[in-house]
């Protein structure tokens, strides 16, 4: 699953309020180039959203925001292939270990990454990346920690891109530019596809530059 992810290396981090937008924002963002999606729980819509968006063969979806071992059977059961929780919770992450579910905590501390080692993992979401460090947050936490990879979340944007996906710790990084509420509240679904695709030709140029 973090192959996955890594593959496209943008995570889109939706949070819907309505679960007829999930077709056609799944439509517009594997039209753009990326075929992987996080579905926060945040709404009492996402559990329909995700069974909609997971109809789709071309796109890989996943459960954001779980903070609860019910959430985890919630998302699950509606078809989320992957979890991620904005902290390390280890009822959330047992569970899905349980399920055979991959797992993304949240991490922002050597502490929490030191727990997700321990429990396993070698990925970990890394939030709210830039009000916590940003990439020098990263490069500090990568160097004791050399084989977890991070997906920084919170603050990411086209500006800083290019700088998070350079750095070879940085396994993707989730957005929301992309999925903005204003955007999907007012259907702009062609928006969708041309910043999903600006987006993808970034984080490609971004990949490039690995050293």
């Amino acid at each position: 699953m973090p192959s996955a992810i890594a593959a496209g290396r943008i995570l889109p981090v939706v949070v819907l309020e309505d679960a007829a937008a999930a077709v056609p924002l799944a439509a517009a963002l594997t039209a753009g180039g990326l075929h992987t999606v996080e579905v926060t729980f945040r709404t009492d819509a996402a559990a329909e959203a995700i069974a909609l968006m997971s109809e789709r063969p071309d796109l890989l979806v996943g459960a954001g925001t779980v903070l609860t071992p019910a959430q985890v059977d919630r998302a699950v059961q509606a078809g989320a292939r992957f979890v991620v929780s904005p902290g390390f919770g280890s009822a959330v992450v047992k569970h899905c270990q349980e399920l055979g579910v991959p797992v993304f905590p949240g991490a922002a501390t050597a502490t929490e990454i030191q727990m997700a080692l321990d429990a396993g993992l070698d990925t970990v979401k890394f939030f709210p990346a830039e009000q916590l460090g940003g990439l020098n947050m990263i490069k500090a936490l990568a160097a004791p920690f050399r084989s977890v990879r991070f997906i920084p979340t919170g603050g990411v944007n086209t500006t800083n891109l290019p700088d998070y996906l350079a750095h070879p710790a940085v396994l993707a990084v989730g957005g929301t530019w992309m999925v903005a509420p204003a955007l999907l509240a007012a259907g702009k679904w062609d928006e969708v596809t041309r910043l999903t695709a600006a987006a993808v030709t970034a984080a490609q140029a971004a990949t490039g530059s690995q050293v």
